[in-house]
C-alpha cells in the first residue's frame, strides 16, 4: 500500500498505480471496519459481516479493473487511432456528444469514434417502423428460462415460455390504437406513429433488458450522427408489474423518458420525487385499498384475513391496507405467498385459512403467484371463507373453472374499470403469421393458438403438427379474441391515447408562447422525451367510451373501479358479474354503489357472513379487551350501578349525573327513585292508623275521665294531671304523623319539637303524679303537712318549668341549625332518600337527653314508691310505664342510626308510638278496668278498705 502510494504521482500518461492506490484504500477501509463489527455480531450475522466484507473488498479490485477499461477506451478515441469508424472529413462532432468529447475542429484527416452494441438480447416482440417510435412492454410469457451456468462458456441468452394469449392481446391493442391515430387525420397529422413492443416474460431482469433495448435502439453502431433527430423511442407503456415499473422507472426518469403503465397499482410509485416521469393509466391501490374498505364497512367486517405477494404490489398494498382496516377493526393473520411454488409455504398458508375465525379474507396477488394457494384450497376442501379478490386476478380467466365453484364462488373483487374498443375485435382476428425476427410473437402466438409448430430449417422431424399459416382463427374462442371484458386492454388503450393527444398538444404550440426557455415550443421532427413529459402531465381529454382520461399531481388516473362477483356460468365454470361500481370522484357517502340482489353468497344462508372475532357490545355494556390479543377480541361486560352505555361497542360507561342512576339494562340514566315514608305506602297507611288509634284511646280515656272525674278513684290521682297527662299522650299520639309524608321545611322543624315538647309535658305529668303520691304518703304521718308545700298549684308550675326548658331547647336548636329538608344519596346510589336533616346534632342530643333525664328521675322515685302501703299505690303502675318508656328509647338509639332513609323515621315513629301505648296502658287501663268493669270498686271505702286490711 505504502509503494503504491508513493507512486501514484509518477509521471505517465496512464499511472496504474492511481487505481491501485483507489481500490488499497477501498480494501483497507473495509478490512478495519470488519473486525469490531465481527467481534460484537452474534451467530449468523458474524458470518454475514465476514461474507460482506469479503465481497465489498472484491467488488474494490473489480471497480479498479473497470476504471482501468474505460481510461483506455478514452484515451483510444482521443487518439483516434483504434478500431473506430471515420466520419466524413470537414464535420464537426455534434452537440449531443460534447459533454463527453471535446469539440474538435475536424480535418480531412480526422476520426470520428463510432460506439458497436456488444450484444443483442434476444427479446420477443413486436415492430413497426413510424417517424416517432413508440416502445411497449408486456406480460407475454408466464416462466423464464434460466441457462445454466457453467463458467466455462458464454452463457446462452434467457428465454420465455409458457405464451400468454391474454397478454398478447394487449400488446396488440397498443398495436391498434397507433394504426387507429395514424388513420385520424385530426390527431397528429402528417405524423406516422410506429411502435416497438416486448415481452417481460413476467422477470425483472427481461423486463429490465427490454426497457434497455428500447431507449438505446437496436442499431448495431451508433456515431455522434445517431444523436440527432428523435431518440429510438419517445415514450414506453408498460410494464404491468409494479416491482418491474420501480425498477424501471427509476432508470427513466434520470433521462426524463415518460412511462405510462396500465397495471401497475402499487402506491409507491406516486412518489414523484422517486418517479418523476411515471404515469398510469389504473389506479393507485390507495384507491382500490380504499374502495376494500369500503366494502367491509357495509357489510360490519371487522375480522380479516389478509393474503399477499411477496413483491411490491403486495406488500406496500398490505402496509396501506393495514393502516385502513385498524382505524375501524383488525388483521387476523398476514400471510405471504413465496415468489416460487414452495410446497411447505402453501401448506402453512392453507392451515392458517383453516383454523382462523375470520370468515373474510383478501388477496392481494397476481394469478400466477395465487394459482398454487387455489389448488391447495380446493385439495383440502376449505370452504366457507368469502374471498376479496384484487385487481390482479378479479378477472383472470385462470380461475374461472368448474373445480374452483364450490370453494371460491361468491368471490368479491375489485376490477378496473371496464370499456369497449371499436373494431379492436376485428383487427385481432386479422393477424396472421410473419416470419420477420422482430415480430417474433405473432408466430408463437399462432403456435400456441393452434398447437402446432412452423417448420424451420434443420427442424423437419418429430412434428407431431405442422403450421401452415392458413389456419382459420375466427373458429377458435380464446382469451385473445374475447373482448366483451376490456379492463387491461382498455387501459392499454388509454396510455396510448394520452401520449398521442400529448404529442398532438405539442404539435399545437404556437410560436413565442411555449412553455420551454424564452417561450419556445418543441419541434416534433427533434422532439425529446422531456419536452413530451411536460405535455404529458396535462393531458385532459375523453375515450370514444366515454371517460375522461387525466393524471393528477402524482401521475395516477381518475379512480373508478368495478365491483365484481364470481358466480355460476351455464356451464358450471365461474363468471363474473358486475355488481357495483366505486368512484373516488363522488361525493362522500357515495362513492361505493352495490347492487346486492345481483350479489352471490356462497354460504348454506345465501346471505352475507359475520366476520368478528367478538360480536359487538350491546348498549349496558363496555368492551374489555381481552390480554395478549386484538383490539377486536374483547369481552362484553356489564355497566356497574349507575353507569351506563347507550351506543354499540362503548369503550367505557359513562356515570350518572348525581339526581339520576342507570335502568335495569344500564342503557339509560333515569330520575332516581326519591324515598320518603309516605302515606300511599303500606308502611306509611300501618303507621298513620296506629297514631290515630292510639289518639282516639286516650281521647275515649280522657272522656271517661272526665265523665267519671267525681269517682273516688279518678279524684285519687290527681284528676287535674291526668287530664293533662291524657291530653299530652293525644300530642304525643299524633305528633308520629308529622314524620310521614314529604319532609317540608315547616315539617322539618315541627317534628321534632312537637315530639320533644309533648313527651316532656308526658314525663312532667307523671313525674309530678309519682312526687304527689310520694309527698301523699308521707303527708299521712302524724307531724308531716308536707302536702301543703306541693299542692295544685305547685304541682302545675312544676309541670310548666319542666316543659319551658324543653322549650327553650328546641327555640335555640331552630335558631343556630334547625332541622331542614335534605335530599341525601350517601345511604343508596340508587335512590334519593328525601329526608329531614337534624342540623344540629348537639341540639338533637339534648332533645333526646333531657327527656331521658325526666324519665329516669321518674323512673327511680316510682321504684322507691311501689311498696308503699295503698290499696291502689299508684307508682306501681307508673314504675312499669317507665320501665317500658326506657327500654323502648334504649333500643331506639342504636336501631335509629343503623337504619337508612324512611326507615330512621318508622324507628322513631315506632319508639313515640311504643311509648306512648306504654304509658297509656299501664297507668290509665287499671282504673279504666275499675271504672268501666269493677264500678263496685270504685268507691272510697274499697280503696281504703284494703289499706286497713293490710295494716
Amino acid at each position: 500500500m505504502a509503494a503504491v502510494t508513493s507512486s501514484r504521482n509518477l509521471p505517465d500518461n496512464f499511472n496504474e498505480a492511481k487505481f491501485i492506490t483507489f481500490s488499497m484504500l477501498i480494501f483497507c477501509a473495509v478490512w478495519i471496519a470488519f473486525i469490531p463489527a465481527y467481534v460484537s455480531s452474534p451467530g449468523k450475522y458474524s458470518d454475514a459481516v465476514e461474507i460482506f466484507a469479503i465481497l465489498a473488498s472484491s467488488f474494490g479490485e473489480a471497480a479498479r479493473e473497470l476504471m482501468e477499461r474505460r481510461e483506455t477506451e478514452r484515451r483510444g478515441c482521443d487518439e483516434a487511432a483504434m478500431s473506430c469508424g471515420a466520419l466524413t472529413p470537414g464535420e464537426h462532432s455534434p452537440q449531443g456528444l460534447q459533454s463527453s468529447t471535446p469539440s474538435l475542429e475536424l480535418s480531412d484527416t480526422d476520426v470520428v469514434p463510432t460506439c458497436r452494441l456488444r450484444e443483442e438480447f434476444g427479446l420477443y416482440g413486436l415492430y413497426k417502423e413510424g417517424d416517432i417510435v413508440l416502445g411497449g412492454i408486456f406480460e407475454i410469457h408466464f416462466i423464464t428460462v434460466y441457462p445454466e451456468l457453467s463458467f466455462t462458456a458464454k452463457p446462452e441468452s434467457l428465454s420465455c415460455e409458457r405464451f400468454d394469449i391474454a397478454g398478447f392481446q394487449y400488446a396488440q391493442t397498443m398495436a391498434f390504437a397507433i394504426e387507429e391515430i395514424n388513420r385520424d387525420p385530426a390527431l397528429l397529422p402528417n405524423i406516422t406513429l410506429g411502435y416497438r413492443l416486448y415481452s417481460n416474460c413476467q422477470n425483472l431482469e427481461m423486463a429490465h433488458r427490454a426497457a434497455t433495448t428500447l431507449i438505446s435502439g437496436e442499431d448495431e453502431s451508433v456515431t455522434d450522427y445517431s444523436c440527432t433527430g428523435t431518440p429510438p423511442v419517445l415514450a414506453i407503456v408498460g410494464d404491468s408489474a409494479s416491482t418491474h415499473s420501480i425498477a424501471i422507472s427509476r432508470t427513466l426518469g434520470l433521462f426524463g423518458i415518460p412511462m405510462v403503465s396500465y397495471y401497475a397499482t402499487c402506491s409507491c410509485l406516486s412518489n414523484r420525487k422517486e418517479f418523476p416521469s411515471f404515469f398510469r393509466t389504473i389506479p393507485s391501490d390507495t384507491f382500490q385499498v380504499k374502495a376494500m374498505v369500503q366494502i367491509f364497512r357495509h357489510y360490519g367486517w371487522t375480522w380479516i384475513g389478509v393474503i399477499v405477494s411477496n413483491d411490491d404490489y403486495g406488500l406496500y398494498a398490505l402496509k396501506l391496507f393495514t393502516e385502513e382496516v385498524n382505524r375501524f377493526g383488525c388483521i387476523a393473520f398476514t400471510e405471504i405467498l413465496p415468489l416460487i411454488n414452495n410446497k411447505a409455504e402453501i401448506l402453512k398458508i392453507a392451515k392458517t385459512i383453516r383454523e382462523s375465525t375470520a370468515k373474510v379474507i383478501v388477496v392481494f396477488s397476481t394469478g400466477a403467484y395465487m394459482i398454487p394457494l387455489a389448488e391447495e384450497i380446493v385439495q383440502q376442501k376449505i370452504r366457507g371463507r368469502q374471498w376479496i379478490a384484487s385487481e390482479a386476478w378479479t378477472s383472470s380467466p385462470v380461475f374461472h373453472t368448474k373445480e374452483l365453484l364450490p370453494y371460491l364462488g361468491g368471490t368479491i373483487g375489485i376490477a378496473i374499470r371496464r370499456g369497449e374498443v371499436p373494431g379492436l375485435e376485428k383487427y385481432l382476428l386479422q393477424i396472421r403469421p410473419v416470419f420477420d425476427p422482430r415480430n417474433n410473437l405473432i408466430k408463437l402466438l399462432w403456435e400456441t393458438m393452434f398447437d402446432c409448430k412452423f417448420q424451420d430449417k434443420g427442424n423437419n422431424h418429430n412434428l407431431s403438427q405442422i403450421c401452415t399459416g392458413s389456419e382459420d382463427i375466427e373458429k377458435t374462442k380464446t382469451a385473445y379474441s374475447d373482448v366483451s371484458e376490456m379492463r387491461g386492454s382498455y387501459n392499454v388503450y388509454k396510455a396510448v391515447y394520452a401520449l398521442a393527444h400529448s404529442l398532438d398538444n405539442l404539435m399545437s404550440c404556437e410560436p413565442g408562447k411555449g412553455p420551454f426557455q424564452n417561450n419556445s415550443c418543441a419541434d416534433i421532427t427533434t422532439v425529446q422525451p422531456w419536452q413530451l413529459l411536460h405535455y404529458l402531465a396535462r393531458v385532459n381529454f375523453t375515450t370514444h367510451y366515454g371517460d375522461r382520461v387525466s393524471f393528477d399531481e402524482n401521475g395516477d388516473a381518475l379512480a373508478i373501479y368495478d365491483v365484481m362477483n364470481w358466480q355460476r356460468a351455464d356451464d358450471g365454470a365461474v363468471k363474473t358479474v358486475t355488481i357495483g361500481l366505486f368512484d373516488e370522484s363522488a361525493p362522500a357517502g357515495q362513492q361505493l354503489t352495490l347492487n346486492e340482489d345481483k350479489i352471490f353468497w356462497n354460504f348454506e344462508s345465501n346471505s352475507p357472513p359475520r366476520s368478528v372475532c367478538s360480536e359487538s357490545c350491546q348498549p349496558g355494556t363496555r368492551k374489555a379487551t381481552r390480554k395478549g390479543e386484538p383490539l377486536c377480541c374483547f369481552d362484553c361486560v356489564p355497566c356497574a350501578e349507575g353507569e351506563i352505555s347507550n351506543h354499540t361497542d362503548s369503550i367505557e360507561c359513562l356515570k350518572c349525573p348525581p339526581e339520576y342512576w342507570s335502568n335495569p339494562s344500564r342503557d339509560q340514566c333515569v330520575l332516581k327513585k326519591v324515598e320518603f315514608l309516605s302515606y300511599e305506602e303500606t308502611l306509611g297507611i300501618s303507621l298513620t292508623t296506629v297514631s290515630v288509634l292510639g289518639a282516639f284511646f286516650s281521647t275515649v280515656v280522657l272522656a271517661v275521665f272526665i265523665y267519671y272525674r267525681n269517682s273516688p278513684i279518678v279524684r285519687a290521682n290527681n284528676s287535674e294531671l291526668s287530664f293533662l297527662l291524657l291530653l299530652s299522650l293525644i300530642l304525643c299520639f299524633l305528633c308520629s304523623l308529622l314524620f310521614i309524608g314529604h319532609p317540608l321545611h315547616l315539617t322539618c322543624m315541627l317534628r321534632h319539637v312537637v315530639f320533644g315538647i309533648s313527651f316532656v309535658l308526658c314525663i312532667s305529668c307523671i313525674l309530678v303524679k309519682t312526687i304527689v303520691v310520694i309527698m301523699a304518703f308521707r303527708a299521712t304521718l302524724p307531724d308531716n303537712n308536707v302536702m301543703k308545700w306541693f299542692g295544685a298549684a305547685q304541682q302545675r308550675g312544676t309541670v310548666f318549668v319542666f316543659t319551658v326548658i324543653q322549650a327553650l331547647i328546641c327555640i335555640i336548636w331552630l335558631s343556630t341549625a334547625p332541622p331542614v329538608p335534605f335530599k341525601n344519596t350517601q345511604y343508596q346510589n340508587s335512590k334519593i332518600i328525601f329526608e329531614c336533616y337534624i342540623g344540629s346534632i348537639t341540639g338533637f342530643i339534648c332533645l333526646l337527653g333531657y327527656i331521658g333525664l325526666l324519665a329516669s328521675v321518674c323512673f327511680v322515685l316510682a321504684f322507691l314508691a311501689r311498696n308503699l302501703p295503698d290499696n291502689f299505690n299508684e307508682a306501681k303502675f307508673i314504675t312499669f310505664s317507665m320501665l317500658i318508656f326506657c327500654a323502648v328509647w334504649i333500643a331506639f338509639i342504636p336501631t335509629y342510626v343503623s337504619s337508612p332513609g324512611k326507615y330512621s323515621d318508622t324507628v322513631e315513629i315506632f319508639a313515640i308510638l311504643a311509648s306512648s301505648f306504654g304509658l297509656l296502658i299501664a297507668i290509665f287501663a287499671p282504673k279504666c278496668y275499675i271504672i268501666v268493669l269493677r264500678p263496685e270498686k270504685n268507691t272510697k271505702k274499697a280503696l281504703m278498705g284494703r289499706a286497713a286490711t293490710k295494716k
